[in-house]
């Protein structure tokens, strides 16, 4: 289930730069898993923009987002006080019902986001949490430290080596020695191919895909799976690692 509604924007701000925060004020109740994400109207553009919940509240949502197209610029124009039209709710997110005892979670540039509210699930659970995020410079790192308040034993890669780990999240994870028995991951589809030919554990990945409608409608971001097809916006954005067909 979806649900459409008015959002006030009571921040937006850049993170490095080109990625930005923006915080929204609006009914959240329909959010209900950590790897979820709303589909944002904007003045101009035929289709919705996709974008994962960091995190939220009772009366906030906190959105992260790059730069790389002209709606996200658009977005990024925007000023504290205008409204936006959001679906939220949408996508299935990550299931922590498992019986997974020491997480951990990898992500890549973008993919970070989402990890942040699953971060805070799982450790509500009384579960210890292990943070891989990869980069390609320091200079676009970002929320390692809001992950590290949280309690999270974080770890950092990037592939010129100017922060922490030189190379790829599967460098720091084998280098770092991190002891974990299941994980989940969000990134760049290269990031989740390597994770899953590096690692025997079990997961779930969460893929980013175009999308139409972003409620299951148009079909247009199908994929095939070892269980049939499967919608990244309805049946994802989260899949398990058994299932996927690479």
């Amino acid at each position: 289930m979806y649900k459409k509604g008015i959002y006030k924007i009571l921040a937006n701000e850049p993170l490095t730069a080109s990625v930005w925060r923006m915080v929204l004020e609006g009914d959240t109740e329909w959010i209900v898993r950590p790897g979820q994400f709303v589909n944002i109207a904007l003045e101009g553009r035929y289709l919705r923009r996709p974008i994962s919940v960091c995190d939220c509240d009772a009366r906030t949502l906190t959105l992260i987002y790059k730069v790389v197209g002209g709606g996200t610029e658009q977005m990024s124009r925007m000023a504290a006080g205008a409204e936006l039209d959001l679906l939220t709710g949408l996508g299935n997110g990550f299931d922590t019902s498992n019986d997974a005892r020491r997480p951990l979670l990898v992500g890549g540039g973008v993919g970070v986001p989402p990890l942040y509210k699953l971060a805070k699930a799982l450790l509500a659970e009384g579960k210890p949490v292990s943070v891989v995020l990869g980069f390609n410079t320091a200079d676009e790192v970002f929320y390692a430290d809001e992950f590290r308040a949280l309690g999270c034993d974080v770890h950092v890669a990037t592939a010129d080596g100017s922060a922490g780990t030189k190379g790829f999240v599967t460098t720091a994870i084998a280098g770092d020695g991190i002891d974990f028995d299941y994980f989940y991951a969000c990134g760049p589809l290269p990031m989740l191919r390597a994770l899953c030919d590096s690692v025997a554990q079990d997961g779930q990945l969460s893929f980013e895909e175009r999308m139409g409608c972003g409620f299951g409608a148009c079909m247009g971001c199908s994929c095939k799976t070892k269980y049939g097809n499967k919608r990244i916006c309805k049946e994802g954005p989260v899949l398990t690692k058994g299932e996927i067909i690479w």
